[in-house]
């Protein structure tokens, strides 16, 4: 397997994940309710959707946590909360009028086991319900292990969830507790056994490169963990200490931090690690077993890139509910008001939740579409129109670095470019300064 070359200039390069294009550093305000309004009125009759539904609190609060998410000490805040979010999803059910067939639910936090587990089916009724017309959709939940028990066990399944995901992060005792996140291996392997024997056996592992005091070695000792676990996907993102950002991260140790070089060396044995132990790698950091619908859809070509990541889901019309939630419509992007306070007056008094985002040019879609194409099938075919002297002369850059290859108007990132294939999206990003 191929050693990757380490170039700091790419790799120290500040570049978006690309989950949306433009991405989330482009939105603006002024693009809001009234455009959400349009666009849920403009999805035509029979146009695939998938919902995300955002649950901004948790038990307990991670110190390297970048989510928008705080405690939950408050049973009235949850309460609350969950009513604006149930009166949101009845006003977006209203101006979709029953056009539209549901195709998948995400919840996504935060911690949605931070409710309670009555809740949770309530809201999953509730949606099927009245987006469903009479559809099964996946619904997959993204699990904190610490507050996971036999009931939400049994709750998953009567909800009929298909997928779960467990934040890892490291099995290392000391990176644990210097990141204020104690699980210890026998919980995870508990919570495998629970899900198993209820018959859900789709289950992702999120696990962190980049951590205070990890090394290499740390970093494969977890591996050796979780490959005896055989979580159906993983993916191993970079830990970004932005203390100025998100308070909560003061609490680790900066000095205990690895430099880019070590960061580089944990994420390039991880990839190497997990492809040898026979997993399938998507893009450069997340991985899935040969079965796995992911794996199927990346072997046919067809994996797509949203704001849940990398992706088989194959709809263009993904609606976000809750705080700071993002909904891709039809000509435009758009995030609710972050703040659950804020969010919930908007609700309460009877008006959609958007504040910031993005209107689409054609330009823009078509940027998008060779941006996902870069990251997920690691080629596309270039428009000619879009190439101006500046991208020409990067693209030669890196033709010459030997992370991509050109043939014609077929541009391809190659084996050694891997690592970088954001730094090749973003030279087609009309938005990076």
């Amino acid at each position: 397997m191929a050693m990757w070359p380490y170039l700091p200039d790419l790799i120290e390069r500040p570049v978006p994940r690309y989950t949306s294009y433009p991405p989330a550093t482009a939105f603006r305000e002024g693009v809001g309710a009234e455009d959400q309004q349009q666009a849920l009125n403009a999805v035509a009759a029979g146009t695939p959707l998938s919902l995300y539904l955002h649950i901004p609190y948790c038990q307990q609060i991670c110190w390297y946590c970048g989510c928008n998410t705080g405690a939950a000490g408050r049973t009235h805040r949850l309460t609350a909360y969950l009513a604006a979010l149930e009166a949101e999803i009845s006003m977006v059910a209203k101006l979709l009028g029953g056009r539209g067939k549901l195709h998948r639910i995400a919840f996504g936090g935060g911690s949605p086991n931070a409710i309670a587990p009555i809740d949770f089916v309530r809201i999953v009724d509730r949606l099927v319900t009245i987006f469903g017309a009479g559809a099964s959709p996946d619904v997959s939940v993204e699990i904190d292990p610490r507050a996971f028990t036999r009931e939400w066990a049994m709750t998953l399944s009567i909800a009929q969830v298909t997928r779960v995901s467990f934040g890892v992060q490291s099995f290392d005792p000391d990176i644990q507790a210097a990141i204020g996140r104690i699980q210890p291996v026998d919980m995870i392997d508990t919570c495998m056994s629970a899900l198993r024997a209820r018959g859900i056996r789709a289950v992702n592992f999120d696990l962190m490169y980049g951590l205070p005091f990890q090394t290499v070695e740390k970093l494969d000792a977890t591996l050796d963990e979780v490959i005896r676990m055989q979580p159906s996907r993983i993916a191993l993102f970079g830990y970004a200490h932005v203390p100025q950002m998100f308070p909560r991260q003061r609490r680790i140790d900066a000095s205990a931090l690895p430099d880019a070089q070590a960061r580089f060396a944990q994420a390039a044995h991880g990839y190497q690690r997990l492809v040898a132990e026979g997993y399938v790698p998507i893009g450069f950091d997340h991985f899935t077993l040969p079965g796995d619908p992911l794996a199927l859809a990346a072997g046919k070509g067809c994996v797509r890139r949203n704001f849940q990541g990398f992706t088989e889901d194959q709809a263009d019309v993904l609606i976000g509910l809750g705080a700071s939630a993002i909904s891709l419509l039809p000509g435009v992007i758009i995030q609710n008001e972050k703040n659950p306070g804020t969010y919930r007056e908007a609700i309460g008094d009877g008006r959609l939740a958007g504040v910031r985002g993005v209107r689409l040019a054609v330009e823009d879609q078509r940027r998008g579409a060779l941006i996902e194409q870069l990251l997920c099938q690691m080629k596309t075919r270039i428009d000619r129109d879009l190439v101006d002297p500046q991208l020409e002369a990067m693209l030669s850059h890196f033709a010459t670095l030997g992370i991509v290859e050109r043939c014609g108007d077929m541009l391809s990132i190659t084996d050694q470019g891997r690592p970088y294939a954001r730094n090749v999206a973003a030279a087609f990003d009309r938005h990076v300064a």
